[in-house]
């Protein structure tokens, strides 16, 4: 999660759990799939060229000599240990001619937030929760293995989705250290699922799951070169997933590509009792339009260009966002230039959401998902923090402290948190994206979703002051979608789509069309620092 408009940076503790290489291997073993879609080794499965058990042994194979070895990007912080037993069972099913869904066999990584009943622990990288078992899947890990996908392991993420603390060191976790990003290995894989990116960058995996609350899929997605969706909030189940805030937590796809993420969202989306917001759906949101995108979605479409989240990037990356306009108008899209309105008030209260809806959030959790372990409440985690003191040892809990001092001030009762939440929903709502969507009568809007990968810093922390354009659709609840546009100096940057609830398939199929003309993603080469 990117919160660096309201986090403040403190003084570190300690940098010596941080340590980024000085050189990097630049070349890596040979590997027989590197940049494979979901389309392909669908049809590699179905015509008896691949099964499921090679792509995973392959994947393993290259999560060793990438993840554990040469670069050591640390992007993964726990294998799954019956991962070829579960391909090979997806192999016999195949060949007994049952195939489950559209991700049979084909091998997804998900965020160590999220829980799965299985020899891997759920710790959200911190080693509080590590040897706590979980009693149950998470809505969505059930929904993945009902479609067929392998389960290949756990990544690493900004630790407690990085909203523990300020002066925060995005891709870090007490549990598994830092994420590196395969782009440059002393920049930052931003956060907070910093390792399903890197991952997926690396081709360490076919298809990844990330989460987000604000920035936390679409922001690693955008520095890592892939393709990155927030969903409409209810669109995917939380159920099972370690909480910050219900108003604004999601998880969502985090791909190489439009159709894979695509695909990987149809396999997430549905209805789910356990998480009441996912009833919003029924009658809103066509499931199946995700597998149908349709070609050419560009023309005639008008688009919103949001100026002010143009403003304050640099050069380069203005320049390569005038260029993805460009290409936008040239498949016949309208663009209409104006600044999105509210968005400093969009913001503004944010911060007392999150903490006060933290603390009920992660109650409720921990009952649920961890009920044999010794903590309750986020007050015992702060507790747990305190004598433990290496895991405090770059950067506070000022975030849980905030979150457990909620509760006395009237929880969800709160006056403040209750204007914060409707101050902040109105802004980005009716008055923000639905207000320009509305006045310029536009299908979506689009701005550079970030800028490039700041420096790995275990002293001061995340130190990135580009705008970003993640905000607007979080606090909405609104869906999002990032696309590669480029490179500056080596560093990917991302191109947003982002509109009102519902029109996820819309935004992917814009995104999809942009991404057939302006085939942008370019494959890692674990430098150790950014070209010049």
């Amino acid at each position: 999660m990117k919160r660096r408009n309201f986090l403040s940076a403190a003084p570190a503790l300690s940098a010596a759990t941080v340590a980024t290489p000085a050189t990097a291997v630049m070349t890596t073993p040979d590997f027989r799939w590197p940049e494979l879609t979901a389309a392909d080794a669908r049809r590699e499965m179905a015509e008896g060229r691949l099964t499921a058990l090679t792509l995973t042994q392959g994947y393993l194979s290259r999560i060793a000599a990438v993840d554990r070895d040469g670069p050591r990007l640390n992007s993964i912080i726990e294998l799954n240990p019956d991962a070829e037993a579960i391909a090979a069972e997806r192999d016999a099913e195949r060949a007994a001619g049952k195939l489950r869904g559209p991700l049979h066999g084909l091998p997804v990584l998900v965020k160590d937030n999220i829980a799965t009943h299985d020899r891997m622990a759920t710790t959200a990288g911190s080693i509080a929760l590590a040897g706590v078992p979980v009693p149950r899947d998470a809505t969505l890990v059930t929904r993945l293995r009902e479609a067929g996908a392998v389960l290949l392991g756990k990544t690493n993420l900004s630790e407690w989705a990085n909203f523990r603390g300020k002066a925060s060191v995005s891709g870090w976790s007490s549990r598994g250290g830092q994420t590196l990003n395969p782009y440059a290995l002393d920049r930052t894989p931003s956060g907070s699922s910093s390792g399903t990116g890197a991952a997926l960058a690396a081709n360490l995996a076919l298809l990844g799951v990330g989460t987000e609350t604000d920035g936390s899929i679409t922001s690693p997605a955008a520095v890592q070169g892939l393709v990155g969706v927030k969903p409409t909030l209810g669109l995917v189940s939380r159920h099972g997933v370690i909480p910050i805030a219900f108003s604004q937590d999601t998880a969502g796809p985090m791909c190489r590509t439009v159709a894979d993420a695509a695909l990987l969202l149809w396999a997430l989306a549905g209805v789910d009792p356990a998480d009441p917001v996912t009833a919003s759906q029924q009658g809103r949101f066509d499931r199946d339009a995700l597998l149908q995108l349709p070609a050419g979605a560009l023309k005639a479409k008008r688009l919103g260009v949001a100026v002010n989240l143009v403003e304050g990037h640099n050069r380069a990356t203005v320049a390569l966002f005038d260029a993805a306009c460009q290409t936008l108008e040239a498949a016949g899209a309208t663009l209409v230039r104006e600044p999105l309105p509210q968005v400093p008030a969009m913001g503004a209260g944010e911060l007392d959401v999150l903490v006060h809806e933290m603390a009920a959030a992660m109650a409720g959790y921990l009952r649920d998902f961890a009920p044999t372990g010794p903590f309750k409440t986020i007050a015992d985690l702060v507790a747990f923090n305190q004598a433990h003191p290496e895991t405090l040892a770059l950067f506070g809990q000022e975030w849980f402290e905030a979150a457990a001092a909620s509760v006395q001030a009237g929880g969800l009762k709160a006056p403040k948190y209750l204007k914060s939440l409707a101050a902040g929903q109105r802004a980005a709502r009716a008055q923000g994206i639905d207000a320009m969507l509305k006045k310029h009568r536009l299908d979506a809007i689009v701005a550079p979703t970030s800028g490039p990968a700041w420096l790995i810093d275990p002293v001061k922390g995340d130190q990135d002051t580009t705008p970003s354009a993640t905000t607007p659709a979080a606090v909405a609840g609104y869906p999002h979608v990032t696309v590669p546009m480029g490179q500056v100096s080596g560093l990917p940057v991302g191109l947003s789509f982002f509109g009102t609830a519902w029109t996820d398939a819309q935004l992917l199929a814009l995104a999809a069309d942009f991404e057939r003309r302006a085939p942008l993603r370019r494959q890692p080469l674990f430098k150790p620092t950014a070209a010049a």
